[in-house]
């Protein structure tokens, strides 16, 4: 099927593939789809890129399988799209679980395809409180969550997008674009695959994986943002990681490739040129 490739289990995974040079590769957060990057895909393929965004398998456009829906398939899966491309020096881009699912595929399939990695307000090392991690995202946020998802979903993404990007009332009036996209995406997506990604996104744990990360990676993470917060996430990732450098994008809430879109392409081409 055009526009698709196959996962080791039937499922077929949509992607969007275009433009022209080396491959920038964008996996991205809970519970939207490739759609997220529109405002870096255009640019990036404009500046002389490849840019490539598949629809996590229960989101979007791609088959929504009862199972599968865990961070070591979600790498997997990534890695047919990869490899059915046959891409070469590619830089990774992860943000929210993304990061997960780019740090994971590498542990998991190794650097010879990749060249760096992008981690942009990403969950790693670890967002939740639960292995020791006692100063992560409490438990019963979550709970609150899976609440929310079950009792009315289309609500909670609503809600969701106010705090997904920082918005107080007179901006959410000024931004409804983005508060229907994101109510959009959401809403294409799987119920029961978007309930199993919050134990993903809040359990997974890949602070002993990160360590073996040797390949250059640029780490981004708002200062405001409160849903994956900079101080155990961003920063740690930093100190884990054997060749990382932080920046730290003052003020900005989770959704900031959004709301600092035109910050954050500008530091995307200065990586991936370089």
């Amino acid at each position: 099927m055009k526009n698709h490739v196959t996962a080791k289990d039937g499922t077929q995974i949509f992607f969007r593939d275009f433009g022209q040079g080396r491959p920038i590769v964008f996996s991205h957060g809970w519970p939207l789809n490739s759609d997220a990057w529109d405002g870096q895909m255009q640019f990036l393929a404009n500046a002389g890129f490849r840019v490539i965004a598949h629809d996590r398998r229960g989101h979007g456009r791609s088959d929504q399988p009862a199972g599968g829906n865990d961070m070591d398939t979600f790498a997997d899966d990534l890695a047919v799209v990869i490899e059915t491309l046959d891409l070469e020096d590619v830089v990774l881009v992860g943000h929210s679980m993304g990061g997960g699912e780019i740090v994971r595929y590498v542990t998991r399939h190794g650097t010879d395809r990749i060249a760096k990695l992008v981690l942009l307000g990403a969950i790693t090392p670890l967002m939740g409180a639960t292995g020791g991690n006692t100063d992560g995202v409490s438990i019963d946020v979550v709970d609150g969550v899976r609440k929310a998802i079950l009792e009315n979903r289309s609500q909670l993404f609503l809600d969701f997008s106010s705090a997904f990007f920082g918005l107080d009332p007179q901006s959410a009036a000024k931004n409804e674009g983005w508060r229907m996209a994101f109510w959009q995406q959401g809403m294409s997506g799987a119920i029961h695959s978007q309930y199993a990604c919050i134990e993903q996104f809040w359990a997974s744990d890949f602070r002993e994986e990160m360590k073996s990360i040797f390949i250059p990676v640029l780490v981004i993470h708002g200062s405001g943002d409160f849903i994956v917060p900079l101080e155990t996430t961003g920063k740690r990732s930093a100190e884990i990681l054997p060749n990382a450098t932080l920046k730290v994008y003052e003020g900005a809430a989770h959704g900031f490739p959004v709301t600092h879109q035109a910050q954050l392409n500008a530091d995307l081409i200065e990586f991936a040129r370089h």
